[in-house]
């Protein structure tokens, strides 16, 4: 089958893509996604948890206001628009917000759910070794075979696959029942009825966590330890001026910083956008404090303290990890009956990319070299990265409210013209040296 170009992978990045390309008589793409249905992060739809963005970051609006994929149309067509109205909270519950996006995915004709991509290959055009207008080299075109047996081709690929749960070294091929937080809840009851529980991770998933159990730890009396190697438990940096970094301005400004003070940066701007909601902290504490009343809580909220090692007793069913107090440089051990590891996600380069690696671009540290223009191909237009980005854009690769942007860009890259307004200047700002002003730094010499 052959398309304009193949989105593969179908997270709320690639279906905001798909959105807002499914009007377009001029571009026909086909979006490859290996679940079943549309299922995003369904393992942690705790009671109350929301999105850390507000609703006009949905799929299209910010991109097109009047596209009829948006959240607020989703309301209208379901009946709840005024209830929301009423609610007077900009911020969806996080199974409305996967309700929203199963909706819009079910209206899509070019989505194909089920179909995983086991290999992509490229075939040369026969216009020889330079560029086309398509990002190709003459004309060629990419394979996707598929675990259904068609095989898609296309010019283009616009790559969506998201990052899979990141398990830390000491905890790969661990025994026992441990699982990852992106499966809390269908473990929530067998995890509840254990002695003891230990989270290992600080960011919204584990605080999120955290919440739950120790709302019921009087019902199940098991103990509850909260261990992370961070000094404290930071909160999301959500100022307003701090948002102006998700900002066209700042992906150009961060973008052509050198590699390596980017890495630097990519370290230090974790809080940006893997902090806890503040609310949640303080939620936290007031929770902590109503127990304390009883007597003491069998809780510990253990920082500065990473995970070195980790053992499974099967006949005890218990854990031991082996952790260390950074500040202090002590060691020491603990046993748990469950465990849970809110350890994030980390991008991994798909397998099926693997003949044509040869074709991307990769930086001195073997990740994607990430065009301004989201490409990661020689060709600088034929393979497109929705996220996996941090290193290259910054906290404007991971943040729902630029995917809308993120896919604008894309669309004009694939098209030739722009069809929905890019806009380019939107902060008060300024993230770089002022134009035309004196370099006084010692290597530039006399002026």
């Amino acid at each position: 089958m052959d398309a304009d170009f193949l989105g593969i992978g179908l997270g709320p990045f690639n279906l905001g893509l798909a959105c807002l390309t499914e009007p377009l008589d001029e571009l026909n793409g086909v979006f490859l996604e290996a679940k079943p249905d549309f299922d995003w992060h369904s393992g942690m739809f705790l009671d109350g948890a929301h999105l850390q963005t507000p609703f006009l970051s949905d799929l299209v609006t910010l991109a097109d206001p009047t596209s009829p994929y948006s959240f607020l149309n989703y309301l209208k067509q379901s009946g709840r628009l005024y209830a929301f109205y009423i609610r007077e909270n900009f911020y969806p519950l996080r199974t409305e917000y996967n309700a929203y996006c199963r909706w819009a995915a079910a209206q899509l004709s070019s989505v194909r759910f089920d179909t995983t991509v086991t290999e992509v290959t490229y075939t040369p055009g026969t216009g020889g070794s330079a560029a086309g207008h398509d990002g190709t080299d003459g004309g060629g075109h990419y394979t996707a075979r598929t675990s259904t047996g068609v095989t898609y081709r296309a010019p283009r690929l616009v790559l969506g696959t998201g990052t899979p749960p990141y398990v830390p070294k000491a905890c790969e091929g661990l025994d026992g029942d441990a699982i990852h937080n992106s499966r809390y809840l269908a473990n929530r009851s067998r995890l509840t009825a254990k002695k003891s529980i230990t989270l290992v991770g600080s960011g919204q998933s584990a605080a999120e966590i955290y919440y739950d159990l120790l709302g019921e730890i009087d019902t199940h009396g098991y103990r509850l330890d909260w261990v992370t190697r961070s000094p404290r438990f930071f909160p999301l940096e959500y100022t307003k001026l701090t948002l102006e970094m998700t900002s066209p301005e700042y992906a150009d400004y961060f973008h052509a910083l050198p590699e390596d003070t980017r890495y630097r940066l990519e370290q230090q701007q974790k809080g940006l956008f893997k902090g806890i909601d503040s609310a949640l902290i303080d939620a936290i504490f007031d929770l902590l404090y109503q127990k304390s009343l009883a007597g003491p809580v069998p809780t510990r909220l253990l920082t500065n303290t990473s995970l070195r090692t980790a053992a499974y007793d099967a006949p005890s069913g218990t854990y031991t990890l082996g952790l260390r107090h950074e500040e202090q440089e002590r060691d020491f051990a603990l046993d748990t009956e469950g465990l849970i590891l809110a350890t994030g996600y980390r991008y991994r380069t798909p397998e099926f990319l693997r003949p044509v690696h040869d074709r991307i671009r990769w930086d001195g540290r073997g990740r994607f070299d990430v065009a301004r223009n989201y490409a990661v191909d020689t060709t600088g237009g034929g393979i497109f990265l929705q996220n996996a980005g941090v290193h290259t854009h910054s906290v404007t690769s991971p943040d729902l409210g630029m995917g809308a942007y993120r896919n604008a860009y894309i669309i004009r890259e694939l098209l030739g013209r722009e069809v929905y307004p890019v806009e380019k200047s939107i902060a008060f700002q300024d993230f770089a040296a002022p134009d035309g002003s004196p370099d006084l730094s010692p290597e530039s010499g006399p002026s």
